[in-house]
Parts: C-alpha cells; sequence; structure tokens
C-alpha cells in the first residue's frame, strides 16, 4: 500500500506528520501534536516533522542537486504508512513553507509506488481570523495530486490566538477533541487499507498494475 510494503494490519502503523510554520510558537505544530497524540493513543507509531526544523532549501526544479535534508525528509513520508497534514492560513491558502515541502514530493514521482500513492492523510489548518477551511481546501487538491486519500474528516480552527493556551495545548475540549479524533480516523482508515490487501493480495496487485498502465498511457 506504501512504500514500506503490505504489513500485517495487527503491526503497529507509522503515521507522520507534516506541519507547523517557521515561527518559534506556532498555533498549527501544536495542532499537529495534539492529532499525532490521537493517532499514538489508536496505537500507531508517530513521527513529526517541523517545518520550522526541517530547514528544507526552496525547491529549483532547474537543480539536480537534493541536499541531505530533503532526501531524509522524503524518505520518511514515503516509508510512512498515513499522515497528518496541519498548515496556518496565509492569505486564503497554505503557508509558503508547507507548499515547498510538498512540493519536493515530486522526489516521489520515480518509487514505486509513485508519490503518495494509497496513503491516509488527515488535514488540519490553522487561522487567526474566523475562516480556516480555505487551507484545508488547498491541501485536499494536492492530497488528489499526489494519488493519496484525505479523510473525510477535516479540523480547520479559526481564531487561534484564542484557540491555544500559551503552554499551546488547546484551551478547551472543543479543539482537543477533535483533533485527537482525526489521529485515530487517519489509524482505523490505514489500518482498513491493509487488511482489504491483505485479504485479497490478487486484487490489490491487479490494482497497483491497473494504476501503472493508467500512468503509462497519459
Amino acid at each position: 500500500m506504501n512504500g514500506s510494503g503490505t504489513r500485517d494490519a495487527a503491526n503497529t502503523v507509522s503515521i507522520v506528520g507534516l506541519g507547523g510554520s517557521l515561527r518559534p510558537t506556532s498555533s498549527s505544530r501544536e495542532a499537529l501534536k495534539v492529532a499525532l497524540d490521537g493517532a499514538k493513543d489508536a496505537g500507531a507509531k508517530v513521527d513529526l516533522l517541523d517545518l520550522r526544523q526541517l530547514n528544507l532549501p526552496m525547491y529549483d526544479p532547474s537543480s539536480n542537486e537534493v541536499p541531505e535534508a530533503v532526501s531524509r525528509f522524503v524518505d520518511t513520508v514515503y516509508t510512512a504508512d498515513g499522515m497528518i497534514w496541519s498548515s496556518p492560513l496565509y492569505q486564503g491558502s497554505i503557508s509558503g513553507s508547507f507548499k515547498n515541502a510538498i512540493d519536493w514530493l515530486i522526489l516521489l514521482g520515480d518509487r514505486e509506488p509513485p508519490h503518495l500513492t494509497d496513503k491516509v492523510i488527515g488535514l488540519i489548518s490553522v487561522a487567526g481570523g474566523t475562516q480556516g477551511l480555505q487551507a484545508v481546501n488547498t491541501m485536499e487538491f494536492i492530497v488528489r495530486a499526489l494519488r493519496a486519500w484525505a479523510v473525510p474528516l477535516v479540523v480547520p480552527i479559526p481564531q487561534s490566538w484564542q484557540a491555544f493556551e500559551d503552554s499551546g495545548r488547546p484551551a478547551n475540549p472543543q479543539i482537543e477533541e477533535p483533533l485527537k479524533t482525526l489521529g485515530g480516523e487517519v489509524v482505523r482508515v490505514t489500518r482498513r487499507i491493509a487488511q482489504k490487501e491483505e485479504a485479497d493480495p490478487a486484487a490489490a496487485c491487479a490494482a497497483a498494475a491497473d494504476r501503472l498502465a493508467r500512468v503509462a498511457s497519459k
């Protein structure tokens, strides 16, 4: 189902969180941590890819150089079973640093399977104002472009200035509970897909071959 290969559904799945902002204190990063806590509570192995710490250079399609930080980032994403994305809402869309990280995933185009094929992804956006869904909508388009699956539950968080305490924790259960539920939902759907593939490996191989044929015909 992904770069780590078909696994026993009873085994621990790995969920990687990608997001945050370049600010030292980031509400979108804190929201991502809570969602990863939910995934961990559901039995997943979790990892946080903090955009501030990743320090990825700008993606340059004219350059063949792949910095070590980018290689580590891309490999971590590829071997994950599922992901949770969390971006601040900037000018009605995702942040530039988040989009830059996604742009580097073009390096997964020659892997097998390519891109983020069949990975399950949960989506979070955090806004300073009253709107937050625009960033989620943008991320959903990106998920489809990378051949992954977004879970129906999304968590747009408005008015971040009052949504989180100074400690970084959610200010109330109305914020914490959906985030943790999202993390658990990503784990649940990831396991469901794994179970279906293991129950009928021939069908899974046929589906993979069909995907490759469709890609080759384009």
